[in-house]
């Protein structure tokens, strides 16, 4: 088998020590193979990046675990050419599966260029992707702590929900403070109600008349205190995003033309893709990595299912949230798009279509340092043509059972 790694490195990543293999010419024509197992302590990790380097090893591929692999990672990517490999790309023969071993197989994988390095962005790039995945987090508990807070007023037969939009509204908030302070008396609650909400007075003193109780109070009150931090720290995050994010500002700027795409979520795209394309030669390469593209399963000629792979579960959320945002808007491409493949294939798989398409054009856009050009509305119409359009919805008129009949309209 060719060689396409002269001297190279396999390393299976514990939480507690590394197994490293090396490869090397031993002069007389034969592989000199040599494992050796350290600790994940730093001083230890030390030690291998030397050994490493007195063997002249110049690639070092590494099976992606959990988050352990990320000091190894991170010690050794500024002395070797560093490969983030796919557990599912490294599958050995069943039944000879010890940490040794597995070395040992990593190494002749990459030895011989039989797996493909996973994207790892530069070291800007991941720390913005620590910071807006922490904050998604903390957005995603604060929305579950509102939902607690719900359910908790329910419980005390308070259906504030029923009334307003907003639980923690300027109205709302003043009335379960009130609450929480000892006030039951709902007209007195109903009268806190501000501007637009005064005219729900009557149904504000349904809402409020309940069982609430100090037992209630209490738990409310824990509930808001952890909502206020949770938005406190969102704020502190964002600050710092934005101090992170600002040399790529006009990264940001640029994605935020494509529709559905907020700036928050344009954020959160730089920071899992960073800005250079370089990593990903096609746009399809791109949607590929971030499985936004049907799958390829073809067997004796018959096309299995294609169904969608995990891929980057923050990329895909985000890019999920834009388009359902898309299937609001109108006179968009984007929105044409999806009402398309919605009509034929159903709506999951459309807002997939819409995700790849956003996909493709932030590849193109940041590729070549273009802001985003809408095809319109009538981009399917006017590809199709015109009269085929005409016939097709002539026929479905006639399959319905009417008789058509067209006439032009005078042009202005």
């Amino acid at each position: 088998m060719e060689v396409i790694v002269e001297r190279c490195a396999g390393i299976d990543i514990g939480k507690r020590d590394v197994k490293a293999c090396i490869r090397v010419p031993d002069g007389a024509g034969r592989w000199r193979v040599e494992v050796r197992t350290f600790t994940t302590m730093t001083s230890e990790l030390l030690l291998l990046r030397d050994w490493l380097a007195i063997e002249g090893v110049t690639t070092v591929g590494m099976e992606a675990t959990g988050a352990y692999w990320k000091p190894v990672y991170y010690l050794l990517e500024d002395s070797f050419s560093v490969q983030l490999l796919n557990a599912r790309h490294l599958h050995n023969v069943p039944g000879r599966k010890t940490d040794v071993i597995d070395a040992e197989w990593i190494c002749r994988m990459v030895q011989h260029g039989l797996v493909r390095p996973s994207f790892v962005p530069p070291a800007p790039i991941r720390q913005l992707r620590d910071l807006t995945r922490y904050r998604t987090e903390v957005v995603r508990e604060r929305v579950r702590d509102i939902a607690r807070l719900e359910k908790l007023l329910e419980d005390a037969g308070i259906k504030l929900s029923a009334v307003v939009a907003d639980l923690l509204g300027k109205s709302a908030r003043a009335m379960l403070d009130a609450l929480i302070a000892g006030q039951r008396d709902p007209q007195v609650l109903a009268d806190m109600a501000l501007r637009r909400m005064k005219s729900k007075r009557a149904q504000l003193v349904e809402a409020l008349t309940g069982r609430f109780s100090d037992h209630h109070a209490f738990l409310v009150r824990a509930m808001l205190d952890r909502i206020d931090a949770a938005a406190t720290t969102v704020e502190r995050i964002s600050a710092r995003i934005a101090e992170q994010i600002d040399p790529m500002r006009r990264q940001v700027e640029l994605l935020s033309t494509i529709p559905g795409i907020s700036t928050r979520i344009a954020e959160v795209i730089i920071a899992e893709i960073g800005v250079d394309m370089v990593a990903f030669p096609s746009a399809g390469h791109l949607a590929s990595w971030a499985a936004v593209c049907p799958g390829n399963n073809e067997s004796a000629g018959k096309q299995l299912s294609g169904k969608t792979r995990n891929g980057n579960a923050a990329l895909r959320a985000a890019l999920g949230e834009a388009a359902q945002a898309i299937t609001r808007t109108k006179d968009t491409y984007l929105a044409a798009r999806y009402k398309r493949v919605a009509a034929r294939r159903g709506k999951k798989r459309a807002v997939v279509a819409v995700q790849h398409s956003m996909l493709v054009a932030v590849w193109h856009m940041l590729t070549h340092d273009v802001a985003y050009h809408d095809l319109g509305a009538g981009y399917f119409t006017e590809r199709a043509g015109k009269s085929r359009q005409t016939r097709r919805l002539v026929t479905q008129l006639n399959n319905l059972g009417y008789a058509v009949r067209l006439d032009a309209l005078a042009t202005a």
